[in-house]
């Protein structure tokens, strides 16, 4: 199998079983939406069609107008057409921030194919949340947003990333995109199950692009660096 065997053959039977606390709604968007898994399975045929090892680079959870329609972490459909020229009849325009600026430390890596023969991207959790408001309005809603949610997904959150290991996955170093609540999660969690030898957090683009805009060149520049400098284990 390919390493995208593997990807699409986990995101077909991606599932949460457990219960979530009241207000809280699973994002499933390979279950909710028949296009997510269609233009995820050409995205990694057409990137990952190959039995190459790679650095992981974990997000957050999925947003609702990057992964939650596209199905691929960090791509709204808007990068998927400019950047990697797929264009999917019948998907929905969709502009995520964090898509933009992850598209511009994978230029300055050197463009879609050598950035993602070199690492995989996906989320600490690999499906998303939103929060139903009281007016019936749903907010994209983060896994550590509550003890009683970080409590409840915390099984499947292990149980997920292993079985991404078996991807091909190298574990000297993984990247983390958030300084604070992700990585400070991801920390603890690979203390207890002693899996990467090393973890390097990097900025969210979310914040990046909301927060540090004015130098977001200068955040740029230090990924790629960061990127680049890896130890690639034998």
């Amino acid at each position: 199998m390919t390493f995208a065997d593997h990807v699409n053959n986990f995101n077909k039977n991606l599932h949460f079983e457990g219960t979530l606390p009241e207000g809280i709604r699973i994002m499933n968007p390979f279950r909710e939406n028949p296009l997510a898994l269609k233009t995820s399975s050409i995205f990694y045929r057409k990137y990952y069609n190959d039995n190459r090892k790679r650095h992981l680079i974990l997000g957050i959870n999925p947003g609702r107008f990057g992964a939650g329609v596209t199905g691929v972490p960090f791509n709204d459909t808007k990068r998927l057409e400019s950047k990697c020229g797929l264009v999917i009849e019948g998907l929905p325009p969709t502009h995520e921030p964090s898509s933009v600026f992850v598209y511009e430390f994978i230029d300055g890596y050197g463009g879609p194919i050598p950035f993602y023969q070199d690492f995989y991207i996906t989320s600490i959790c690999p499906l998303g949340f939103v929060k139903i408001k009281d007016n019936g309005r749903e907010v994209n809603y983060n896994y550590y947003d509550s003890k009683e949610l970080t409590q409840a997904v915390r099984p499947f959150i292990e149980r997920t990333l292993h079985a991404q290991l078996a991807f091909g996955i190298h574990t000297d170093v993984c990247f983390v995109l958030g300084t604070g609540k992700n990585f400070k999660f991801m920390k603890k969690l690979n203390e207890e199950l002693q899996i990467f030898d090393r973890l390097q957090p990097m900025e969210h683009p979310r914040y990046v692009m909301q927060y540090k805009y004015k130098h977001k060149d200068e955040y740029c520049n230090r990924f790629v660096s960061l990127l680049q400098s890896r130890h690639v284990a034998s």
